[in-house]
Parts: C-alpha cells; structure tokens; sequence
C-alpha cells in the first residue's frame, strides 16, 4: 500500500480492484438467494457493510489485547455480537424488512468476507485504515447486490424499487417504477440460475474493462519513450 495515497487505494481495493462479489466471489449464498429486487439487496447490503466496518475497526482496536492462539474465537465473538445489535436495530425499526430478508442478517456471522478482512487487514493495520477497508468492502458488496437485485427485479417483473416502503415507509411507495401493466416478465431472473447468470454477467463486464483498462495503460507505456525522444 502506498504511504502517499492509502485512503485511495483502500477504496478502490473494495469497490473496484478486489471486490468481494465479483473478485473475491464470497458471500454467494446471499448474493444469490436474497437479491430478487433492490430494497432485499440494499437492505442486507447495508446489513453486511454495518458489520465490516465495525468488526474491522474493533478488531483493530483489541488485536493488541488478543492472543494469537485464541484471534480467530475472539474475532467470531466479537462479529457475532456485532451482527446480533444490528440485527435488533433492523427488526426494531425495519420489522417488516427483517421478515424478508429472514435468516440471511444472523447468517452475516458465517459470512466469509467478515472473517476473511478481519483475518486479512483489521487484525494488522491502524484502525483508521482497518475501518475505511470495511467500509470500502461493504460499499461495493452492497453495490453488487443492489446492482443484482436491479437486474433480476427488471428482468422478473418489469419494476424497480417495488418494495421501497419496506425500507424507507409509505412515503416511498411513489418511487417504485413499473415498465408496463402488460410484462409478462421473465421468470428465470427470478430463481437462483438467474441469478446465477446475471452475476456472470457482471463479473463478464468488471473483467472487460480491466482488459480494456490494461491494454490502454500498455499502449501509453510502450508510447512514452517515444515521445520523450520526440
């Protein structure tokens, strides 16, 4: 990680560079299972980034407390106990949210990206960093599920944001779009091999343009010398 720039290359290391959805490919399970629109998937989204970076910024914080021989059961403690007060806070005030999304906000405790940073990053850098990695991480875990979650929701049903009041209240039932009362709408983007696919195609589209990023970057290196002669 470079002295100068850390704080970007942190961010770009989670939304874009190693993205845990379309990168590391972690967290499949709900990335599957709970995007069929955009409010599940901004809704388990915000769940998992909530965790990352306060499980990253803890651990972080104790690692010099914890023992080496008992980091992973200290690490599962305190993620668990993390996802346990953001799970009250959803059911509390986003109860009919919390009924959706069902056993995937406990399950945010098994997944790997949590243990994963915490065993990879927070448990060895400043927590400044530890916490800004975690909130890079959910931010783009969250945006392939919403990404996801769009394209299924389009695709099955021909609407966006048709459930926005379960996250945002009555007032928001005026944002959801409907493409037309006549769509018949395509059912495999509803069921788990549609979801499979459309993350295919993300993951298609994110190496693209890492291909295309790369072949231009070579193409102005190998022009460089040229035009220094020049």
């Amino acid at each position: 990680m470079s002295a100068e720039h850390p704080y970007r290359e942190i961010a770009f290391n989670g939304l874009w560079q190693n993205n845990p959805g379309l990168v590391q490919l972690l967290g499949l399970c709900p990335l599957m299972a709970v995007t069929t629109n955009i409010v599940n998937g901004l809704g388990l989204g915000i769940a998992t980034l909530l965790t990352l970076a306060t499980t990253n910024l803890l651990i972080s914080l104790l690692r010099p407390f914890i023992r080496e021989e008992i980091r992973i059961p200290a690490f599962v403690l305190i993620i668990a106990s993390t996802v346990t007060a953001i799970e009250l806070l959803i059911h509390a005030y986003f109860s009919e949210l919390y009924a959706v999304l069902g056993i995937f906000i406990p399950l945010i405790v098994t997944n790997c990206i949590i243990i994963g940073r915490a065993e990879a990053y927070a448990a060895k850098n400043p927590p400044k960093y530890a916490w800004l990695d975690g909130l890079m991480m959910g931010l783009g875990f969250t945006l392939v599920l919403v990404a996801l979650g769009a394209i299924r929701e389009f695709l099955a049903h021909g609407t966006l944001f048709s459930q926005a009041h379960l996250m945002f209240g009555e007032a928001a039932r005026g944002l959801s779009l409907h493409l037309s009362d006549n769509f018949k709408g395509l059912l495999l983007a509803a069921l788990p091999p549609g979801a499979f696919i459309s993350l295919g195609f993300l993951v298609a589209g994110k190496n693209y343009i890492d291909q295309r990023r790369a072949a231009r970057a070579q193409q102005q290196a190998l022009l460089k010398p040229v035009s220094d002669a020049i």
